[in-house]
């Protein structure tokens, strides 16, 4: 979410005013919708840009350009962009989108699997994934209180996947989910309707600290550098094998069948190390 509301705010200053006069579809898979068409864009103003979660919102005059970036998708800005059109390939490319001073930006996906996803609308609460979106966790009205709730209905669920699921709340991935629950000295596995009174306090003031301190890390960092400053300011995810800044213990990990999370024993589960399920499942 951090890197997604800073391209936010790039593309507010980039587009805001500019007139879209085509749309390029490359990976039609990318492509979720086709009523309105993606002519319905051309020749509207760009007036606003919006994020829900970790969708990107481009309104133009009332017709909506969504897009969810997914895991391995990226958003590159280009101040002039070829006149021919793009040919469909095996590059990363998905969608382009033009506007009228030649400018305008590439939507890209790196891998085999696609799912990269762009929808054309009036209404963005008619895209399934939005309207199930839970509330933001930096949105002034979401307080103690109703972290307090969230979790008591998540019940005996592991709090990692509870900060993870979209529909809980919008905007925490997996990386920030490791951050966050080390800031907040948290096993991934404690089950979300356990913690104590103190326990909530430090995790919503650690949920609220890394996410806003990652978005001010962000301020004015160009588009196609932010995935380095990402990564640059993590300190638990993604660094199996190095050293807890806070303690100087071991990181470690445990493998899922397409993902992993990073912790910190000594910080988090009182030195002990978590299963790893990846090899639990080969062992039985």
């Amino acid at each position: 979410m951090p890197e997604v509301e800073s391209l936010r705010g790039f593309l507010t200053e980039k587009l805001v005013g500019r007139t879209i006069t085509r749309v390029d579809v490359v990976a039609f898979s990318a492509l979720k919708t086709y009523d309105p068409p993606l002519t319905a864009l051309y020749g509207l103003e760009v007036d606003g840009v919006a994020r829900h979660g970790k969708f990107l919102d481009v309104s133009a005059q009332g017709v909506h350009l969504v897009f969810h970036l997914a895991r391995a998708g990226w958003l590159r800005w280009r101040t002039e962009l070829p006149t021919a059109p793009p040919k469909a390939g095996r590059g990363p490319l998905a969608l382009r989108v033009h506007t009228d001073d030649g400018s305008g930006f590439d939507l890209t996906e790196a891998g085999t699997q696609r799912k990269l996803a762009a929808y054309v609308v009036f209404d963005p609460a008619t895209i399934p994934h939005v309207a199930t979106l839970g509330p933001d966790p930096l949105d002034d009205s979401f307080d103690r209180a109703a972290l307090a709730a969230l979790l008591q209905r998540a019940g005996r669920s592991q709090i990692k996947g509870v900060l993870k699921d979209q529909r809980v709340l919008a905007g925490i991935g997996n990386a920030y989910s490791d951050e966050i629950l080390h800031a907040a000295r948290l096993s991934p596995f404690k089950p979300a309707s356990s913690l104590t009174e103190a326990e909530l306090t430090t995790l919503y003031d650690a949920m609220r600290s890394e996410l806003s301190g990652a978005i001010r890390r962000a301020e004015g960092v160009a588009a196609k550098d932010l995935k380095g400053e990402k990564k640059s300011g993590l300190r638990i995810h993604g660094r199996k094998g190095g050293i807890c800044p806070v303690c100087g213990d071991t990181i470690a990990e445990v493998s899922f069948a397409d993902s992993s999370l990073q912790y910190c024993p000594t910080c988090q589960t009182g030195g002990k190390k978590l299963a790893d399920r990846r090899m639990s499942r080969l062992l039985k």
